[in-house]
């Protein structure tokens, strides 16, 4: 059951012209379901994209990063779920190359100008023959005419779910030169998740107009503020992958720095939308049962703060402790402590745990009480403080709990 999250409605998100999308059920895992996405991109669109920093990259991963860095323009997206295509060798690249021929050529465009995408079992040839008989599918499906918009994008939510509860998705308006833009983003993910730009998949488009040079620049700091801070098990994914288009339609001038006003703007702006699919993956997670927000603060470096944050959101004690409610706040000390920052002074350590004072100058706080930190771990959203002592610098980290559902699901995954 997610932590305080609801499916989306298609009323509440916003088509975005340069856009369309087709969605189909392929038969690559399982019958009855959608699994084979395709997102066709009007010219002039500007795309940039993060992937996975696992060594072990799937297929697609790799053929995505060649054909952007061909300098092609890219002008559709393929997504499967259900097969991950990763751990496949030569063979799973050639099927990832294939399946971009067979959708370029259906759309009149240069291979190079696809960029394919996939989630599942890893380890698992590519049921390519399935793949390639949907992808006329999805096509017809991109063209037939939707009411309002927002349906598509809520179907492409769904398509490209493998263990979540609920597709995730979110829209965003705002006004930039004078114009008012519209953003929407879509995420999938629920396990394996430790984005480190887990099985993790985030598309967000705009209708913002971007400079081409600065769309991966764009992607890179969306994702470190959102997807590259949270976690549910500590797993990078071999298939982890942000993509950001910028459809240009807008009719503003062209943001050329992020830094300028108008940069600053729309990264404001599109911020939250990629959170808000982070935290949404963080609330479906596994077995979650409780959302956790771990907040370093009083760090020298940002880096530093990360080291605690993650040692603490990585930690099975720490996260079982929170599924049962049990007030065991010393495995929190006892992550910060193997956290890896050098001299750390434990004597100026602080925790708080929501409005509870539980350790003040590295031990017990002589006022904190049990039942008081029960209280708040029975809450399904905490916040943990962590105060190092030590700087002027803060970094957070959205995690989860670890719940029976967890071992249960993934033991029984590829059933």
């Amino acid at each position: 059951m997610p932590v305080q999250l609801n499916a989306p409605l298609a009323a509440d998100l916003l088509p975005i012209a340069g856009v369309r999308i087709g969605v189909t059920k392929a038969g690559i895992r399982k019958v009855d379901r959608k699994d084979l996405t395709v997102f066709l991109l009007d010219e002039g669109c500007a795309v940039g994209a993060v992937f996975t920093r696992n060594r072990y990259a799937a297929a697609p991963v790799q053929v995505c990063r060649d054909h952007l860095a061909s300098g092609q323009a890219v002008r559709a997206l393929v997504i499967n779920t259900g097969n991950a295509n990763a751990g496949t060798g030569e063979s799973g690249l050639a099927d990832a190359r294939q399946t971009c021929t067979a959708l370029a050529r259906s759309l009149g465009l240069h291979h190079e100008q696809v960029l394919p995408f996939s989630t599942g079992v890893i380890m698992e040839s590519l049921p390519l023959d399935r793949l390639l008989a949907g992808l006329p599918l999805a096509l017809a499906d991109a063209a037939q005419p939707k009411s309002g918009g927002g349906g598509q994008w809520l179907s492409a939510a769904e398509g490209i779910m493998t263990t979540d509860t609920l597709p995730k998705a979110f829209s965003q308006r705002f006004e930039l030169g004078g114009h008012v833009i519209s953003a929407t983003g879509i995420a999938k993910g629920a396990g394996m998740i430790r984005p480190n730009m887990a099985t993790m998949l985030g598309f967000l488009a705009t209708d913002a107009s971007v400079a081409p040079e600065l769309m991966n620049a764009l992607a890179q700091r969306l994702a470190d503020a959102s997807f590259n801070r949270v976690t549910v098990d500590g797993d990078t994914s071999t298939n982890d992958s942000f993509v950001v288009v910028a459809t240009c339609r807008a009719g503003h001038s062209p943001v050329t720095d992020l830094d300028s006003p108008e940069g600053r703007v729309l990264l404001a702006a599109l911020t939250p939308v990629a959170r808000q699919l982070a935290h949404a993956i963080v609330r479906d997670g596994e077995g979650a049962t409780k959302f956790m927000t771990i907040q370093v603060e009083g760090g020298r470096t940002a880096a530093e703060c990360l080291l605690a944050a993650y040692a603490v959101a990585h930690s099975p004690l720490v996260k079982t402790a929170f599924f049962a409610s049990d007030p065991n706040l010393g495995r929190i000390l006892a992550a910060v402590g193997y956290a890896g920052i050098d001299d750390l002074d434990v004597g100026g350590i602080d925790l708080h745990l929501g409005d509870v004072h539980v350790v003040k100058a590295g031990g017990r706080h002589p006022d904190y009480r049990e039942a008081d930190g029960q209280r708040v771990m029975k809450e399904a959203e905490i916040l943990v403080r962590i105060g190092l002592g030590r700087g002027a610098h803060t970094e957070t980290v959205w995690t989860c709990d670890f719940s029976h559902d967890y071992v249960t699901i993934n033991a029984d995954y590829r059933s």
